[in-house]
């Protein structure tokens, strides 16, 4: 899938319209982001944010995936309520959770390079989330424990290892809604 979806029409429609969905899918990402659930046995809450990125990925490709993911950051970053639990600023990026936030990133980037690159659409997909994931939590693992002063191990037993069900069935989810939603966007 190319970065922009074409449908034949003018270049100056074919901007508009790619504009138009980054903002449609940032706003996806700024409703689903807040919904959380706290853990007890971690800093870090569950929440859906981790799946608007492979749903808005699938929508909009690698470059315009991505662009929606920073656009959601820097809204959140300036204190828009969009993060978990319905926060948001700096401090909350700068803090526990930081890392897995910017982590989103690499996972769109990722996700999308596979998507666009590697033949097999929804196997590539499926490849891209988890390694994109992997590099996600990689990222904010490790912020986790300096944030946090724990070993790696640590912070991954609190950061990690209690979301990876969850992940699992994002993943799915995603797989079968993402190409549904891709259909239907190129429709449009």
């Amino acid at each position: 899938m190319s970065e922009e979806i074409t449908n034949g029409g003018s270049a100056s429609y074919n901007r508009t319209r790619n504009l138009t969905l980054i903002g449609l899918m940032t706003a996806v990402l700024c409703i689903l982001g807040p919904f959380s659930i706290p853990i007890p046995v971690s800093p870090v809450p569950l929440s859906l944010t981790n799946f608007a990125v492979y749903i808005t990925v699938y929508t909009l490709g690698m470059k315009s995936g991505t662009l929606s993911v920073l656009v959601y950051l820097c809204l959140g970053t300036a204190g828009l309520p969009v993060f978990s639990g319905f926060s948001g600023g700096l401090g909350k990026l700068a803090g526990p959770t930081g890392g897995y936030l910017i982590g989103f990133l690499f996972l769109a980037l990722i996700q999308g390079f596979f998507m666009e690159h590697i033949p097999g659409q929804r196997l590539s997909s499926i490849l891209g989330m988890i390694i994109g994931l992997a590099v996600c939590y990689t990222f904010g693992t490790v912020w986790l424990a300096g944030q946090m002063s724990l070993s790696f191990s640590a912070a991954l037993s609190a950061g990690v290892i209690p979301y990876l069900p969850g992940d699992i069935l994002k993943i799915i989810a995603a797989a079968i809604i993402g190409p549904k939603l891709l259909t239907t966007v190129k429709k449009i």
